[in-house]
C-alpha cells in the first residue's frame, strides 16, 4: 500500500470500564469515564424517537442528566434537548465551534470552544457562570510540501473533567496552547497548569488522584490531580504521520489503555507507566477510546475500518466486527451490547456474546442519499471518491473528506440514558434511537 503524504487518511499514507457515567445520582457526570450503562441482554436498536437538527457538522459527544441530553455542535452552540420530546429548552452561544464534549458538576456544565475560551453553563436556565481563556483552540497543523495545514483528521477539542477529593472539585482538561489547565470548578480560577510539548486534544481520565492524558507530542502523562506534578509519561512514536495521542485512556485493574496513531494500542502498568503490551493495528490509527468489560476490550480503527476485541491481560484478537469505513466513535455497552458509529454514516448494535455474528444497523439520511455517489461498493474508498483528483494536494484531499461528511459521518459518542442511545452526526443532526428487547 503506497502512502505518500501525511494528509492523506492512512489508506494512503498517512489519515471502561471508564467514560461518559450515566450515574444520574452522583453529582458527577465526566466525559470518557464510564462507557458501561445499565442493561440487559442483546438490546438491538428499534426506531429513531427523534432528530434535532443543528446549522453545522456534530463532533461534541452527547451526556444526559434529569431528563436533559446536552450536546454541542460546530455552529457554536451547546444545547440543552428535552430527552422525552426532542425539544430545545435552551441553548447557549459561543463564538467559535464546539468539538468538546461537556462534563456536569452539580447543576454545572462544562465545555470548551474554538473560540479559545472553556465555560462553565447553568444547567437549568443556559446562563454564563464563568468563562476562562485558554492561550487559544484550534485544529492541530502539520508541515507538507504546501506549508502548515489543518490536519484532516483532528475532530475534537479536550473536554473537561471533574476531580473531587476532601478539600475541593477541579475542572481539568487540556489545551491547543500545550497545556493541562486545573480550575476550581466554581470560580474558574487558576490552581495550576502543566506544559506539554504540543497541541492536547485528548480528554483527560481521572483513577484516584491521577489524571492520564495524551497529546499531539505522542507523550502519555499521569499527573497528579492536586499538585499538578508529573508521576511518569509514556512515549509513543513520532513516525510523520503516525505521531500523537487523540484518544483517551481507560483505567482498569491496575492497566492504563490506549490507543495512538503510531499505530498500536498500549497497556501500561498505571502505577510505572511500563508497557505491558501493545497490540499492531495495522497501520491503523487510533481514535476512538477503549471500553473494558469482562476481561475485553473494544476499540474502533481507522483504515481497517473495524470495532475489535482484544483480551485485556494479553492483547491478542478476539475477532474483529468490520464497518463500511473509519471507527472514531467510542463504543458504549449496555447489557450484552455494544454501540458504535462509523464514518460512512452508519450506527450499530453489535450483541458481544456473537463474536461479531448479530447486529443491526441504522443509517443516517444523508448516508441513505449520498453513499451511492460516494462510497465504492458501500465501503469508504478515498481514491474512488477522488474521481481522478490529485491527492497530492491539500485541497483536494479536503474536497474528498467533505464529500464523506455529506454521509452523515458519526465521529460522536454514544450516551445511552432511559433505553435510549444519543449521538451526534456530520450531516448536523443529533439522534436519539430506542432500544428494543433481546431476542
Amino acid at each position: 500500500m503506497k502512502r505518500s503524504l501525511v494528509l492523506l487518511p492512512l489508506y494512503f499514507f498517512l489519515v471502561m470500564h471508564n467514560s461518559f457515567a450515566q450515574k444520574n445520582e452522583t453529582s458527577i457526570i465526566n466525559s470518557f469515564s464510564d462507557r458501561v450503562f445499565p442493561g440487559k441482554g442483546y438490546l438491538p436498536l428499534g426506531d429513531i424517537k427523534w432528530k434535532f437538527k443543528t446549522e453545522g457538522k456534530i463532533f461534541s459527544s452527547p451526556i444526559a442528566k434529569n431528563g436533559i441530553v446536552f450536546i454541542g455542535s460546530e455552529d457554536g452552540f451547546l444545547y440543552a434537548i428535552a430527552e422525552k420530546s426532542g425539544n430545545l429548552i435552551w441553548k447557549f452561544k459561543t463564538n467559535g465551534a464546539i468539538h468538546s464534549s461537556p462534563s456536569i458538576y452539580e447543576n454545572t456544565i462544562y465545555f470548551g470552544s474554538f473560540d479559545g475560551y472553556y465555560y462553565a453553563v447553568n444547567t437549568t436556565t443556559g446562563k454564563e457562570v464563568w468563562k476562562f481563556k485558554t492561550g487559544g483552540e484550534y485544529w492541530y497543523r502539520e508541515t507538507g510540501i504546501e506549508g502548515a495545514m489543518d490536519n484532516l483528521w483532528d475532530y475534537f477539542l479536550s473536554s473537561p473533567v471533574i476531580y473531587k477529593d476532601d478539600k475541593q472539585a477541579s475542572v481539568l482538561f487540556g489545551s491547543s496552547d500545550g497545556n493541562v489547565y486545573s480550575l476550581d470548578v466554581k470560580k474558574g480560577s487558576l490552581n495550576w497548569k502543566f506544559k506539554t510539548n504540543g497541541p492536547i486534544h485528548s480528554t483527560p481520565v481521572i483513577h484516584k488522584n491521577i489524571l492520564y492524558i495524551g497529546g499531539w507530542d505522542a507523550n502519555l502523562y499521569a499527573i497528579n490531580c492536586t499538585t499538578g506534578k508529573e508521576k511518569w509519561r509514556f512515549s509513543t512514536g513520532t513516525k510523520t504521520g503516525f505521531k500523537g495521542i487523540q484518544s483517551s485512556v481507560t483505567v482498569a485493574d491496575g492497566m492504563v489503555y490506549f490507543g495512538a496513531r503510531d499505530p498500536y494500542l498500549f497497556a501500561l502498568d498505571s502505577e510505572t507507566g511500563k508497557e505491558i503490551w501493545k497490540y499492531d493495528a495495522e497501520n491503523s490509527w487510533i481514535l476512538s477510546s477503549v471500553v473494558v468489560l469482562d476481561n475485553i476490550l473494544y476499540v474502533g480503527t481507522s483504515d481497517t475500518y473495524a470495532l475489535l476485541a482484544l483480551d485485556s491481560k494479553t492483547g491478542k484478537e478476539l475477532y474483529r466486527f468490520r464497518t463500511s469505513g473509519y471507527v472514531y466513535s467510542s463504543p458504549a455497552i449496555a447489557g450484552n451490547t455494544i454501540y458504535f458509529g462509523d464514518f460512512t454514516g452508519n450506527f450499530f448494535s453489535l450483541d458481544m456474546l456473537s463474536s461479531g455474528r448479530i447486529s443491526k444497523l441504522i443509517s443516517t439520511d444523508a448516508r441513505k442519499k449520498h453513499a451511492g455517489e460516494i462510497l465504492n461498493d458501500d465501503t469508504l474508498d478515498f481514491i474512488y471518491a477522488a474521481k481522478g483528483s490529485d491527492l497530492s494536494q491539500y485541497k483536494e484531499s479536503k474536497k474528498v473528506m467533505d464529500e464523506f461528511y455529506k454521509l452523515g459521518a458519526i465521529v460522536s459518542s454514544p450516551f445511552i440514558s432511559n433505553n435510549t442511545v444519543y449521538f451526534g452526526s456530520a450531516d448536523g443532526y443529533f439522534y436519539a434511537i430506542g432500544l428494543t428487547t433481546s431476542y
